[in-house]
């Protein structure tokens, strides 16, 4: 069996593998026979002697530590990546033109609505104003909400279904307008 070299030896010593077993001399054979002869005399469960502990095993390293240690600290797993100067400003630029264009995007988006509602808005002026009688008493039924929750909860209290629960539980102050 040709010896280990110093880096892998060293790595199975970090991560408590081991590479070989020590081989017994015949002189430490015969003392452990010896000594099993006389320790074979009580057997009882809830000895601390040493046969007990020869066969429960001194250590035994866990494998799921084991496993997790040799995936993060393989010698192939990649390293984190480093930018260099000029890359790091490259990725810079390019994450912040990102951000800007989802700025942009976002403030469309938010105009667009903002000019709908008043345009909505505008409609329902117009239609409560100007189109007389008939026009106000439409203004009126369209916008009574009477009958709109009868066998529902008021929509107030909905909440978009998530994973995790709210950051508060109920709003006991709430009162509807």
């Amino acid at each position: 069996m040709r010896p280990h070299s110093p880096i892998l030896a060293s790595l199975a010593n970090v991560f408590r593998i081991p590479i070989t077993r020590p081989q017994v001399t015949p002189s430490t054979s015969t003392i452990l026979q010896t000594l099993s002869a006389k320790n074979s005399q009580q057997t009882s469960s809830f000895s601390t002697t040493p046969s007990l502990a020869k066969r429960k095993s001194a250590y035994k390293p866990d494998r799921r530590i084991t496993l997790i240690r040799y995936f993060l600290y393989h010698p192939l797993t990649p390293r984190p990546l480093r930018f260099s100067r000029n890359r790091y400003l490259r990725h810079w630029t390019i994450h912040r033109a990102w951000q800007l264009y989802q700025a942009n995007l976002r403030t469309q988006q938010e105009t667009e609505l903002y000019r709908q509602q008043q345009a909505m808005s505008a409609a329902c002026e117009e239609l409560r104003t100007s189109c007389g009688e008939r026009g106000a008493k439409l203004f009126r039924v369209s916008m009574n909400k009477k009958g709109v929750f009868t066998d529902l909860f008021p929509i107030e209290y909905a909440r978009l279904q998530t994973d995790s629960p709210g950051r508060e539980g109920w709003n006991h102050g709430w009162k509807r307008m």
